[in-house]
C-alpha cells in the first residue's frame, strides 16, 4: 500500500476518534455559565443562552447550589462543568471542587460528587485538552493541587500537589505564595500557574494519565516586583501569552517556547490609558479573541475593559478602554464565534453584553444587561 495513503488514513482515524470523543456542535446557541460568590442571595452556578447571530442572552436561572463558586470550567467533551468552593479554612483541608454533568437543552447541572483541594480558597482551576486531569490554583494557601477525572464525569482525590514558597515586595499582598491560575498549553505538557505573593509564572510539566506534576526547567519567570500576577492568556497560535498583574495594572507579554516551556518577557504594558491614575485600581480577567488580533483585560475601580491590538511579533498596542457600565468588573469571556463579549460586574450585580468590532476590536454595547449577583466568572458550552 501507498505510504502517503496509509498515513492519511491514519490522520483521519484519528480525527474521527477526536470527534466522537469530543463532539463539536456548531449550534446557533451556547450555554453561557455565571460563577458567583454567594455571599448575599446568590445561591450558586446561573445558567442562561447566547443566541450568536444576534448576541441576545436568555434570562439567568439557577443552574446548581453550591457555595462560593467562584469559578468554572467546562470538560473539552462538553459534558461535565466543574466548580471551585473559594472557602477558607473552615472546610477539612480548606476548598473543595465539585464536579457536575450538564443537563441539556436546559443546562441545568447534577453534582457527581466533590473533593478536597488540599488548600485554602481556590480559585481557579482547568481541565487537561485529553479530559482526564484537572487543576486547581489555591490562593489562600499558595498552592497547585491536579486530580484524576474519571469516565463518568467524577473527580478522584488529589493524585499531583506543589506547595510555593516564598514571598515579594509588597508586605501586605505578597507576604507567602497566592496561586491565581492555572492554565494547561496547547500541547498539552505544561501547566502555567500565575502567583500574586511571588510574582512568578510558574511551569510545571504534566502527566495526564496519573495527573502528575513536577517543575519545569527553567522553573518560573519572573515580572516586575509587586506586579502581581494573577491570570494567563495564550495567545490562539500558541507563540505568545499574556499575563494581567493584578497590583501593577498590567499585562506583562510573553514570547513562548512550547518545546521547552519557557517564557521570555518582550513588553510590559498599562491597562490604564495614558496619563490615567485611579486609586485602588486592580486587574483581573485577561482574554485573547479567538482571531487572535487582540487582547482583552479588566480593570476593577477605572471600571473598564483594556482593548489592545496583537500585533505579528505579539506586542500589544492599545486600541481603548471601554467601560462596563458596572462596578467591578471582575470577570468576562468572548464566544466561540469572537462576536460577543460578556462583561460581569461583581460589586454591581450586572452582567453587560457587548459587541466585537471584528476589525478594530472595540467594544460596543448591546443595550442588553442581565441581572446576576455578583459574577466572577463566565463561560461557554455548547448547547
Amino acid at each position: 500500500m501507498n505510504p502517503m495513503h496509509l498515513e492519511r488514513r491514519t490522520f483521519l482515524t484519528l480525527v474521527a476518534a477526536a470527534s466522537a470523543a469530543f463532539p463539536q456542535k456548531s449550534s446557533g446557541q451556547k450555554l453561557v455559565y455565571f460563577g458567583t460568590y454567594t455571599r448575599k442571595t446568590s445561591k450558586g452556578i446561573y445558567v442562561a443562552k447566547l443566541d450568536t447571530a444576534t448576541g441576545k442572552v436568555s434570562e439567568p436561572e439557577l443552574a446548581a447550589e453550591v457555595a462560593n463558586p467562584s469559578f468554572v470550567t467546562i470538560h473539552p467533551n462538553q459534558k461535565y462543568l466543574y466548580a471551585v468552593s473559594e472557602m477558607g479554612g473552615g472546610a477539612p483541608g480548606g476548598g473543595t471542587v465539585t464536579a457536575f454533568s450538564i443537563e441539556r437543552p436546559s443546562g441545568k447541572l447534577t453534582k457527581l460528587n466533590a473533593v478536597a483541594t488540599k488548600g485554602t480558597s481556590p480559585c481557579h482551576l482547568n481541565v487537561d485538552k485529553t479530559g482526564r486531569t484537572l487543576v486547581v490554583a489555591n490562593y489562600g494557601s499558595g498552592s497547585v493541587a491536579a486530580f484524576p477525572v474519571k469516565a463518568d464525569g467524577s473527580l478522584g482525590e488529589a493524585a499531583g500537589f506543589i506547595q510555593h514558597q516564598g514571598s515579594s515586595v509588597d508586605k501586605r499582598r505578597q507576604a507567602g505564595p497566592h496561586a491565581h491560575s492555572v492554565n494547561y498549553s496547547a500541547n498539552n505538557k505544561y501547566v502555567i500557574a500565575a502567583d500574586l505573593g511571588l510574582d512568578e509564572v510558574l511551569v510545571y510539566k504534566v502527566d495526564p494519565a496519573t495527573a502528575g506534576l513536577t517543575a519545569n526547567n527553567p522553573p518560573f519567570t519572573k515580572v516586575k516586583a509587586g506586579g502581581g500576577p494573577r491570570h494567563f492568556a495564550f495567545h490562539p497560535k500558541g507563540k505568545y501569552a499574556y499575563v494581567i498583574n493584578e497590583m501593577g495594572q498590567a499585562v506583562t507579554a510573553f514570547a513562548w517556547d512550547a518545546n521547552k516551556g519557557t517564557l521570555k518577557e518582550i513588553q510590559h504594558i498599562s491597562t490604564l490609558p495614558d496619563g490615567v491614575t485611579v486609586a485602588n485600581n486592580t486587574c483581573a480577567e485577561v482574554v485573547a479573541h479567538p482571531s487572535g488580533k487582540f487582547l482583552y483585560g479588566s480593570n476593577r475601580g477605572h471600571n473598564s475593559i483594556a482593548v489592545y491590538s496583537i500585533g505579528q511579533d505579539g506586542k500589544l498596542t492599545r486600541v481603548e478602554n471601554a467601560p462596563t457600565l458596572g462596578e467591578i468588573p471582575r470577570g468576562f469571556t468572548i464566544d466561540p464565534s469572537g462576536k460577543w463579549l460578556l462583561a460581569g460586574n461583581q460589586n454591581s450585580d450586572n452582567v453587560v453584553i457587548f459587541s466585537i468590532d471584528q476589525g478594530t476590536g472595540k467594544l460596543t454595547p448591546t443595550g442588553q444587561q442581565l441581572k446576576v449577583e455578583a459574577t466572577v466568572c463566565v463561560r461557554f458550552a455548547n448547547l
